[in-house]
């Protein structure tokens, strides 16, 4: 009787062990075959050429991205982050009157902030020497 128990049991473990390795071969077979799936079309993405508007004119992005932080602040006027991107997304667009407004309303926000005070500043002094000059030039006759 222990004899037929035990015979029962091993076959009992060779059968788990067998239902344990078709398993563990179909899981793996559905994963490198989910994982092929995702990879392809990446690939495929990554060989195509980018599109030229974007490389070629990269202050649309900027200005795009300026936009959004304008949206933001239509609906929340005193989003610190929006206003801080703002400001430098319109020194990079060469904008500078349009990031003293921005800055400005930092300035009044968080008048701990020595930086803000000191960027808004040196903006004011540039924009103070470019109005200079362009008033110092001859007009044209």
């Amino acid at each position: 009787m222990a004899s037929l128990e035990a015979e029962y049991l091993i076959a009992h473990k060779k059968q788990i062990g067998r239902r344990q390795k078709i398993i563990t071969i179909v899981s793996m077979f559905f994963f490198f075959g989910s994982m092929v799936f995702r990879v392809i079309p990446a690939i495929q993405q990554a060989s195509q050429p980018k599109p030229a508007s974007a490389s070629a004119y990269p202050e649309l992005g900027l200005q795009q991205q300026a936009r959004g932080y304008e949206m933001v602040l239509q609906r929340e006027p005193e989003n610190q982050i929006a206003l801080e991107k703002l400001s430098v997304l319109r020194l990079q667009l060469k904008d500078a009157k349009g990031a003293m407004e921005p800055l400005e309303k930092l300035v009044k926000l968080h008048p701990e902030r020595q930086d803000y005070k000191v960027v808004l500043e040196q903006i004011k002094k540039q924009e103070g020497k470019s109005n200079s000059q362009t008033n110092n030039q001859p007009k044209p006759n």
